[in-house]
Protein backbone atom coordinates (compact mmCIF):
# COMPACT_ATOMS: atom_id res chain seq x y z
CA UNK A 1 0.00 0.00 0.00
CA UNK A 2 1.58 2.93 -1.16
CA UNK A 3 1.06 5.23 2.00
CA UNK A 4 2.78 2.69 4.12
CA UNK A 5 -0.48 2.50 6.54
CA UNK A 6 -1.74 -1.07 7.35
CA UNK A 7 -4.68 -3.32 7.96
CA UNK A 8 -5.95 -4.75 11.11
CA UNK A 9 -6.97 -8.59 10.38
CA UNK A 10 -8.43 -10.00 13.92
CA UNK A 11 -7.98 -13.75 13.64
CA UNK A 12 -5.46 -16.66 12.44
CA UNK A 13 -8.28 -19.09 11.30
CA UNK A 14 -9.22 -19.81 7.29
CA UNK A 15 -11.00 -16.60 6.69
CA UNK A 16 -8.33 -14.46 8.37
CA UNK A 17 -5.25 -16.01 6.79
CA UNK A 18 -7.10 -15.87 3.46
CA UNK A 19 -7.82 -12.12 3.86
CA UNK A 20 -4.70 -11.40 5.25
CA UNK A 21 -2.98 -13.42 1.81
CA UNK A 22 -5.46 -11.45 -0.37
CA UNK A 23 -4.41 -7.98 0.57
CA UNK A 24 -0.90 -8.57 0.79
CA UNK A 25 -0.54 -9.78 -2.50
CA UNK A 26 -1.78 -6.58 -3.69
CA UNK A 27 0.43 -4.93 -2.17
CA UNK A 28 -0.59 -3.68 1.10
CA UNK A 29 0.45 -3.86 5.10
CA UNK A 30 -1.25 -6.39 6.94
CA UNK A 31 -1.23 -7.12 10.67
CA UNK A 32 -2.71 -9.71 11.72
CA UNK A 33 -3.75 -10.69 14.53
CA UNK A 34 -4.17 -14.42 16.39
CA UNK A 35 -4.94 -14.51 20.31
CA UNK A 36 -3.65 -18.09 20.71
CA UNK A 37 -1.82 -19.22 22.61
CA UNK A 38 -2.43 -16.55 25.13
CA UNK A 39 -5.81 -16.95 24.71
CA UNK A 40 -6.96 -20.47 24.12
CA UNK A 41 -10.76 -21.68 22.91
CA UNK A 42 -12.33 -24.94 23.99
CA UNK A 43 -12.10 -26.36 20.70
CA UNK A 44 -8.51 -25.27 19.36
CA UNK A 45 -5.49 -27.37 20.13
CA UNK A 46 -2.89 -25.66 19.07
CA UNK A 47 -1.27 -22.45 18.41
CA UNK A 48 -1.09 -23.19 14.56
CA UNK A 49 -2.46 -20.20 12.22
CA UNK A 50 -5.56 -22.10 10.32
CA UNK A 51 -5.93 -24.76 12.58
CA UNK A 52 -8.86 -27.31 11.84
CA UNK A 53 -10.59 -27.82 14.68
CA UNK A 54 -13.03 -30.36 13.54
CA UNK A 55 -12.88 -32.91 10.49
CA UNK A 56 -10.02 -32.79 8.16
CA UNK A 57 -11.64 -32.49 4.78
CA UNK A 58 -12.54 -29.29 2.99
CA UNK A 59 -15.14 -31.80 0.94
CA UNK A 60 -15.47 -32.62 -2.52
CA UNK A 61 -13.43 -31.48 -5.36
CA UNK A 62 -16.03 -32.66 -7.54
CA UNK A 63 -16.55 -29.89 -10.01
CA UNK A 64 -19.76 -31.14 -10.50
CA UNK A 65 -20.75 -29.78 -7.18
CA UNK A 66 -21.26 -26.43 -5.72
CA UNK A 67 -18.18 -27.24 -3.19
CA UNK A 68 -16.33 -28.12 -6.08
CA UNK A 69 -17.29 -25.02 -7.90
CA UNK A 70 -16.05 -23.05 -5.29
CA UNK A 71 -12.63 -24.59 -5.10
CA UNK A 72 -12.07 -23.93 -8.23
CA UNK A 73 -13.12 -20.36 -8.11
CA UNK A 74 -10.83 -20.16 -5.05
CA UNK A 75 -7.79 -21.49 -7.29
CA UNK A 76 -8.43 -19.08 -9.83
CA UNK A 77 -8.20 -16.14 -7.01
CA UNK A 78 -4.73 -17.57 -6.19
CA UNK A 79 -6.11 -18.67 -3.04
CA UNK A 80 -3.45 -19.38 -0.45
CA UNK A 81 -5.51 -21.95 1.82
CA UNK A 82 -6.45 -24.14 -0.98
CA UNK A 83 -2.97 -24.20 -2.49
CA UNK A 84 -2.29 -25.41 0.96
CA UNK A 85 -4.83 -27.76 1.20
CA UNK A 86 -3.67 -29.58 -2.23
CA UNK A 87 -0.21 -29.19 -1.06
CA UNK A 88 -0.80 -31.54 1.93
CA UNK A 89 -3.61 -33.91 0.62
CA UNK A 90 -3.76 -37.28 2.14
CA UNK A 91 -6.23 -39.85 0.12
CA UNK A 92 -9.83 -39.03 0.85
CA UNK A 93 -11.13 -40.95 -2.79
CA UNK A 94 -13.32 -37.75 -3.85
CA UNK A 95 -12.59 -35.07 -1.05
CA UNK A 96 -10.01 -33.15 -0.22
CA UNK A 97 -8.65 -34.08 3.27
CA UNK A 98 -5.45 -32.81 4.57
CA UNK A 99 -2.70 -33.73 6.75
CA UNK A 100 -4.07 -30.58 9.40
CA UNK A 101 -0.02 -30.25 10.68
CA UNK A 102 1.45 -29.95 6.89
CA UNK A 103 -1.79 -27.76 5.75
CA UNK A 104 -1.19 -25.35 9.50
CA UNK A 105 2.29 -25.45 8.67
CA UNK A 106 2.54 -24.52 4.82
CA UNK A 107 0.19 -21.30 5.97
CA UNK A 108 2.13 -20.27 8.69
CA UNK A 109 5.31 -20.70 6.55
CA UNK A 110 3.56 -18.98 3.68
CA UNK A 111 2.17 -15.46 5.70
CA UNK A 112 5.53 -15.43 7.88
CA UNK A 113 7.79 -14.92 5.17
CA UNK A 114 5.74 -12.40 3.20
CA UNK A 115 7.02 -9.09 4.01
CA UNK A 116 3.24 -7.78 3.81
CA UNK A 117 2.45 -9.51 6.80
CA UNK A 118 3.01 -8.94 10.15
CA UNK A 119 1.78 -11.55 12.86
CA UNK A 120 1.53 -10.11 16.12
CA UNK A 121 0.71 -12.64 18.91
CA UNK A 122 -2.09 -10.69 21.20
CA UNK A 123 -5.88 -10.70 21.38
CA UNK A 124 -7.98 -8.23 19.61
CA UNK A 125 -10.92 -6.98 22.11
CA UNK A 126 -12.80 -4.39 20.91
CA UNK A 127 -14.24 -3.78 17.27
CA UNK A 128 -11.76 -1.31 15.65
CA UNK A 129 -13.10 1.94 14.30
CA UNK A 130 -11.25 1.96 11.24
CA UNK A 131 -9.35 -0.51 8.38
CA UNK A 132 -10.01 -3.94 9.68
CA UNK A 133 -11.76 -7.42 8.96
CA UNK A 134 -12.69 -9.48 11.93
CA UNK A 135 -12.10 -13.33 11.48
CA UNK A 136 -12.52 -14.33 14.78
CA UNK A 137 -14.90 -17.44 14.25
CA UNK A 138 -17.86 -18.16 16.52
CA UNK A 139 -15.73 -19.16 19.27
CA UNK A 140 -14.62 -15.42 19.20
CA UNK A 141 -12.84 -14.44 22.93
CA UNK A 142 -15.50 -12.82 25.50
CA UNK A 143 -14.31 -9.23 25.35
CA UNK A 144 -14.70 -8.98 21.47
CA UNK A 145 -17.99 -10.94 21.60
CA UNK A 146 -18.84 -8.33 24.31
CA UNK A 147 -17.94 -5.52 22.04
CA UNK A 148 -19.84 -7.09 19.04
CA UNK A 149 -22.88 -7.51 21.41
CA UNK A 150 -23.04 -3.69 21.80
CA UNK A 151 -22.55 -3.16 18.46
CA UNK A 152 -25.11 -5.36 17.21
CA UNK A 153 -27.62 -5.65 20.22
CA UNK A 154 -30.14 -8.09 19.30
CA UNK A 155 -28.39 -8.95 15.47
CA UNK A 156 -25.48 -10.98 17.53
CA UNK A 157 -26.24 -14.94 18.00
CA UNK A 158 -25.18 -17.21 20.58
CA UNK A 159 -26.74 -20.15 18.56
CA UNK A 160 -27.69 -22.08 15.57
CA UNK A 161 -30.13 -24.06 15.20
CA UNK A 162 -30.10 -25.56 11.57
CA UNK A 163 -33.03 -28.16 10.43
CA UNK A 164 -32.39 -30.47 7.19
CA UNK A 165 -32.83 -28.47 4.10
CA UNK A 166 -34.40 -30.37 0.82
CA UNK A 167 -34.68 -30.04 -2.92
CA UNK A 168 -37.56 -28.97 -4.09
CA UNK A 169 -37.86 -31.10 -6.84
CA UNK A 170 -37.44 -34.04 -4.94
CA UNK A 171 -40.50 -33.91 -2.86
CA UNK A 172 -43.63 -36.03 -4.02
CA UNK A 173 -46.15 -33.66 -4.10
CA UNK A 174 -49.02 -36.36 -4.57
CA UNK A 175 -48.20 -36.29 -0.09
CA UNK A 176 -48.05 -32.59 0.75
CA UNK A 177 -49.98 -29.36 -0.37
CA UNK A 178 -49.58 -26.17 0.45
CA UNK A 179 -51.44 -24.37 2.85
CA UNK A 180 -51.25 -21.51 5.77
CA UNK A 181 -52.10 -21.95 9.16
CA UNK A 182 -56.12 -21.04 9.42
CA UNK A 183 -55.78 -19.88 6.14
CA UNK A 184 -54.04 -16.36 7.14
CA UNK A 185 -51.46 -15.09 4.52
CA UNK A 186 -51.02 -16.33 0.69
CA UNK A 187 -51.83 -19.83 0.32
CA UNK A 188 -48.44 -20.92 -0.73
CA UNK A 189 -46.39 -20.14 2.50
CA UNK A 190 -45.66 -23.55 3.83
CA UNK A 191 -45.04 -26.90 2.02
CA UNK A 192 -47.31 -29.26 4.22
CA UNK A 193 -46.39 -32.98 4.64
CA UNK A 194 -49.09 -34.70 6.46
CA UNK A 195 -48.68 -37.74 8.73
CA UNK A 196 -51.28 -40.05 9.95
CA UNK A 197 -51.33 -41.37 13.17
CA UNK A 198 -49.48 -44.74 12.53
CA UNK A 199 -47.04 -42.36 10.43
CA UNK A 200 -46.68 -40.18 13.22
CA UNK A 201 -46.06 -42.89 15.89
CA UNK A 202 -43.06 -44.53 13.58
CA UNK A 203 -41.30 -40.90 13.25
CA UNK A 204 -41.26 -40.41 17.04
CA UNK A 205 -39.94 -43.86 17.82
CA UNK A 206 -37.44 -43.71 15.31
CA UNK A 207 -36.46 -40.06 15.90
CA UNK A 208 -36.21 -41.34 19.93
CA UNK A 209 -33.74 -43.92 19.18
CA UNK A 210 -31.57 -42.41 16.27
CA UNK A 211 -28.06 -41.96 17.16
CA UNK A 212 -27.07 -38.15 17.56
CA UNK A 213 -23.65 -36.37 17.82
CA UNK A 214 -22.42 -35.93 21.32
CA UNK A 215 -21.52 -32.87 22.64
CA UNK A 216 -17.91 -31.66 22.45
CA UNK A 217 -16.70 -30.11 26.17
CA UNK A 218 -16.62 -26.41 25.03
CA UNK A 219 -20.48 -26.78 23.82
CA UNK A 220 -23.35 -25.79 26.19
CA UNK A 221 -25.78 -28.75 26.20
CA UNK A 222 -28.36 -26.61 27.68
CA UNK A 223 -30.52 -25.87 24.70
CA UNK A 224 -32.65 -22.09 24.82
CA UNK A 225 -36.58 -23.85 24.66
CA UNK A 226 -37.06 -21.65 21.24
CA UNK A 227 -34.56 -24.06 19.54
CA UNK A 228 -34.59 -27.51 21.07
CA UNK A 229 -33.35 -30.45 18.84
CA UNK A 230 -36.20 -32.04 17.72
CA UNK A 231 -34.89 -35.43 19.60
CA UNK A 232 -35.25 -33.25 22.98
CA UNK A 233 -38.58 -32.70 22.38
CA UNK A 234 -39.90 -36.28 21.31
CA UNK A 235 -38.36 -37.75 24.33
CA UNK A 236 -40.05 -35.81 26.12
CA UNK A 237 -43.50 -36.88 25.76
CA UNK A 238 -45.16 -39.11 22.97
CA UNK A 239 -47.23 -35.97 21.23
CA UNK A 240 -44.75 -32.96 22.20
CA UNK A 241 -43.60 -32.90 18.51
CA UNK A 242 -47.82 -33.19 17.60
CA UNK A 243 -47.94 -29.97 19.62
CA UNK A 244 -45.33 -28.17 19.00
CA UNK A 245 -43.42 -27.99 15.45
CA UNK A 246 -45.69 -30.90 13.84
CA UNK A 247 -48.98 -29.82 15.12
CA UNK A 248 -51.60 -30.00 12.71
CA UNK A 249 -53.86 -27.25 13.79
CA UNK A 250 -55.60 -24.87 11.57
CA UNK A 251 -53.96 -26.63 8.34
CA UNK A 252 -56.95 -28.99 6.30
CA UNK A 253 -56.36 -30.53 3.04
CA UNK A 254 -57.47 -29.00 0.13
CA UNK A 255 -59.13 -31.86 -1.48
CA UNK A 256 -60.18 -33.35 1.78
CA UNK A 257 -60.51 -30.40 3.67
CA UNK A 258 -59.50 -33.06 6.56
CA UNK A 259 -57.04 -31.96 8.91
CA UNK A 260 -53.94 -34.15 9.39
CA UNK A 261 -53.01 -36.60 12.79
CA UNK A 262 -49.32 -34.49 12.17
CA UNK A 263 -47.96 -32.30 9.69
CA UNK A 264 -44.60 -31.87 8.98
CA UNK A 265 -43.93 -28.05 7.38
CA UNK A 266 -41.89 -27.11 4.53
CA UNK A 267 -40.49 -23.30 4.38
CA UNK A 268 -38.93 -22.43 1.33
CA UNK A 269 -35.02 -21.65 1.77
CA UNK A 270 -34.49 -19.18 -1.11
CA UNK A 271 -36.84 -16.85 -3.49
CA UNK A 272 -37.04 -19.17 -6.26
CA UNK A 273 -38.32 -21.95 -3.69
CA UNK A 274 -35.93 -24.53 -5.47
CA UNK A 275 -34.78 -25.56 -1.82
CA UNK A 276 -36.99 -26.00 1.44
CA UNK A 277 -36.35 -26.37 5.28
CA UNK A 278 -38.02 -28.81 7.59
CA UNK A 279 -39.73 -26.25 10.20
CA UNK A 280 -38.26 -27.00 13.62
CA UNK A 281 -36.58 -29.63 12.80
CA UNK A 282 -32.93 -28.71 14.17
CA UNK A 283 -31.37 -31.68 14.99
CA UNK A 284 -27.83 -33.29 16.34
CA UNK A 285 -28.92 -36.41 14.44
CA UNK A 286 -26.17 -37.97 12.49
CA UNK A 287 -26.42 -37.31 8.54
CA UNK A 288 -27.37 -41.21 7.90
CA UNK A 289 -29.92 -41.07 10.40
CA UNK A 290 -31.50 -37.83 8.76
CA UNK A 291 -32.08 -39.70 5.99
CA UNK A 292 -33.88 -42.63 7.22
CA UNK A 293 -36.15 -39.97 8.92
CA UNK A 294 -37.03 -38.02 6.05
CA UNK A 295 -37.39 -41.66 4.67
CA UNK A 296 -40.56 -42.25 6.79
CA UNK A 297 -42.21 -39.32 6.09
CA UNK A 298 -44.63 -39.71 2.70
CA UNK A 299 -43.56 -36.96 1.17
CA UNK A 300 -39.90 -36.82 1.79
CA UNK A 301 -38.99 -40.45 0.82
CA UNK A 302 -37.19 -39.71 -1.64
CA UNK A 303 -36.16 -35.75 -1.02
CA UNK A 304 -32.48 -35.39 -1.54
CA UNK A 305 -31.19 -33.16 1.05
CA UNK A 306 -29.58 -30.06 0.10
CA UNK A 307 -28.20 -29.20 3.85
CA UNK A 308 -27.61 -31.31 6.93
CA UNK A 309 -29.41 -29.91 10.16
CA UNK A 310 -26.98 -29.89 13.33
CA UNK A 311 -27.15 -27.32 16.38
CA UNK A 312 -24.17 -26.49 18.03
CA UNK A 313 -22.65 -23.39 20.34
CA UNK A 314 -21.78 -20.49 17.80
CA UNK A 315 -21.47 -16.66 17.59
CA UNK A 316 -22.33 -14.99 14.44
CA UNK A 317 -23.97 -12.08 12.67
CA UNK A 318 -27.71 -11.77 11.00
CA UNK A 319 -25.29 -10.51 8.28
CA UNK A 320 -28.33 -9.66 5.76
CA UNK A 321 -30.12 -7.34 8.29
CA UNK A 322 -26.68 -6.08 10.25
CA UNK A 323 -24.20 -6.04 7.58
CA UNK A 324 -23.99 -3.94 4.20
CA UNK A 325 -22.21 -4.31 1.16
CA UNK A 326 -21.56 -8.09 2.18
CA UNK A 327 -18.83 -7.90 4.99
CA UNK A 328 -19.46 -4.04 6.16
CA UNK A 329 -20.04 -2.74 8.83
CA UNK A 330 -22.40 0.52 9.28
CA UNK A 331 -20.77 3.36 10.88
CA UNK A 332 -17.45 1.83 10.54
CA UNK A 333 -14.74 2.94 8.14
CA UNK A 334 -13.77 0.02 6.01
CA UNK A 335 -14.42 -2.51 8.94
CA UNK A 336 -15.51 -6.19 7.46
CA UNK A 337 -16.80 -9.57 9.24
CA UNK A 338 -15.90 -12.21 7.31
CA UNK A 339 -15.68 -15.85 7.96
CA UNK A 340 -18.11 -18.29 9.61
CA UNK A 341 -18.83 -15.13 12.01
CA UNK A 342 -21.29 -13.91 8.79
CA UNK A 343 -23.23 -17.21 8.97
CA UNK A 344 -21.58 -18.94 5.93
CA UNK A 345 -20.74 -22.25 7.35
CA UNK A 346 -17.85 -24.59 6.51
CA UNK A 347 -14.50 -24.65 5.91
CA UNK A 348 -14.64 -23.84 2.07
CA UNK A 349 -17.19 -21.15 2.91
CA UNK A 350 -14.56 -19.83 5.16
CA UNK A 351 -11.96 -19.37 3.06
CA UNK A 352 -14.08 -17.69 0.21
CA UNK A 353 -15.54 -15.18 2.65
CA UNK A 354 -11.67 -14.43 3.47
CA UNK A 355 -10.72 -14.37 -0.40
CA UNK A 356 -13.58 -11.64 -0.76
CA UNK A 357 -13.69 -8.96 2.11
CA UNK A 358 -9.68 -8.98 1.81
CA UNK A 359 -10.47 -8.19 -2.18
CA UNK A 360 -13.24 -6.03 -1.08
CA UNK A 361 -11.10 -4.45 1.61
CA UNK A 362 -8.28 -3.71 -1.30
CA UNK A 363 -10.74 -2.21 -3.95
CA UNK A 364 -12.33 0.04 -1.83
CA UNK A 365 -8.93 1.47 0.24
CA UNK A 366 -7.62 2.19 -3.13
CA UNK A 367 -10.75 3.56 -4.70
CA UNK A 368 -11.14 0.67 -7.71
CA UNK A 369 -14.24 -0.14 -8.30
CA UNK A 370 -16.11 -3.26 -6.22
CA UNK A 371 -18.85 -5.14 -7.93
CA UNK A 372 -19.12 -8.45 -5.95
CA UNK A 373 -19.32 -11.78 -8.55
CA UNK A 374 -22.47 -12.21 -9.38
CA UNK A 375 -24.81 -15.04 -8.13
CA UNK A 376 -24.90 -17.33 -11.02
CA UNK A 377 -21.40 -18.40 -9.60
CA UNK A 378 -19.91 -20.03 -6.30
CA UNK A 379 -18.42 -16.91 -5.32
CA UNK A 380 -21.57 -14.58 -5.94
CA UNK A 381 -24.16 -16.90 -4.26
CA UNK A 382 -22.26 -16.44 -1.22
CA UNK A 383 -22.27 -12.60 -1.54
CA UNK A 384 -26.10 -12.91 -2.43
CA UNK A 385 -26.85 -14.93 0.73
CA UNK A 386 -25.29 -12.61 3.09
CA UNK A 387 -27.10 -9.53 1.95
CA UNK A 388 -30.91 -11.34 0.57
CA UNK A 389 -30.87 -14.61 3.19
CA UNK A 390 -34.79 -14.62 4.21
CA UNK A 391 -34.98 -14.14 8.43
CA UNK A 392 -35.09 -16.07 10.59
CA UNK A 393 -31.28 -16.12 9.67
CA UNK A 394 -29.58 -19.11 9.90
CA UNK A 395 -25.70 -20.35 8.88
CA UNK A 396 -25.63 -22.29 5.73
CA UNK A 397 -22.95 -23.79 3.34
CA UNK A 398 -22.55 -23.70 -0.23
CA UNK A 399 -25.47 -25.68 -2.41
CA UNK A 400 -27.37 -25.68 -5.32
CA UNK A 401 -30.47 -23.89 -3.49
CA UNK A 402 -28.68 -20.44 -3.10
CA UNK A 403 -27.97 -20.14 -7.18
CA UNK A 404 -30.96 -19.10 -9.03
CA UNK A 405 -32.53 -21.81 -11.43
CA UNK A 406 -32.11 -21.96 -14.72
CA UNK A 407 -35.00 -22.38 -17.06
CA UNK A 408 -36.54 -25.04 -19.64
CA UNK A 409 -33.61 -26.98 -18.74
CA UNK A 410 -34.76 -31.55 -17.58
CA UNK A 411 -34.65 -32.09 -13.95
CA UNK A 412 -31.37 -34.59 -14.32
CA UNK A 413 -29.55 -31.75 -16.53
CA UNK A 414 -30.19 -29.05 -13.83
CA UNK A 415 -27.45 -28.91 -11.57
CA UNK A 416 -25.01 -29.16 -14.51
CA UNK A 417 -26.48 -26.93 -15.96
CA UNK A 418 -25.83 -24.30 -12.97
CA UNK A 419 -22.47 -25.35 -12.96
CA UNK A 420 -21.70 -24.59 -16.83
CA UNK A 421 -23.45 -20.60 -15.49
CA UNK A 422 -21.40 -20.82 -13.04
CA UNK A 423 -18.22 -21.50 -14.82
CA UNK A 424 -18.78 -19.06 -17.33
CA UNK A 425 -20.45 -16.13 -15.07
CA UNK A 426 -16.86 -16.53 -13.13
CA UNK A 427 -14.45 -16.21 -15.85
CA UNK A 428 -16.51 -12.95 -16.68
CA UNK A 429 -16.03 -11.21 -13.54
CA UNK A 430 -12.86 -12.71 -12.46
CA UNK A 431 -11.73 -11.25 -16.23
CA UNK A 432 -13.17 -7.60 -15.56
CA UNK A 433 -11.19 -8.20 -11.88
CA UNK A 434 -7.95 -8.50 -13.92
CA UNK A 435 -8.43 -5.65 -16.10
CA UNK A 436 -7.80 -3.01 -13.45
CA UNK A 437 -5.63 -4.79 -11.09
Amino acid sequence: MSDGSSITVAGGGLSGCEAAWQLAKRGFKVKLFEARPHFQTGAHKTDSLAELVCSNSLKTIDEAKPAGVLKKELEALDSLLISAAYASSVPAGRALAVDRARFSAIVFEKLTENPNIELIREEITEVPEKNAIIATGPLTSPSLANSLGELFGSGLYFYDAIAPVVEAQTIDMEHAFYASRWGKGPGDDYLNCPLNETEYLSLVDFIRTADSVEARAFEDAKFFESCLPVEVMASRGLDVLRYGPLRPVGIFHPVTDKRPYAVVQLRAENLERTAFNLVGFQTRMKYPEQKKMLALIPALRNAQILKYGEIHRNLYINAPEKLSRCFAIPDRENVFITGLLTGMEGYVESIATGALSGIQMACELTGKPWTPPPRECALGAICWWLENAPQPYTPTNINFGLWPPVADVKHSERHAAMVNRANESFKSWKSSLDSWW
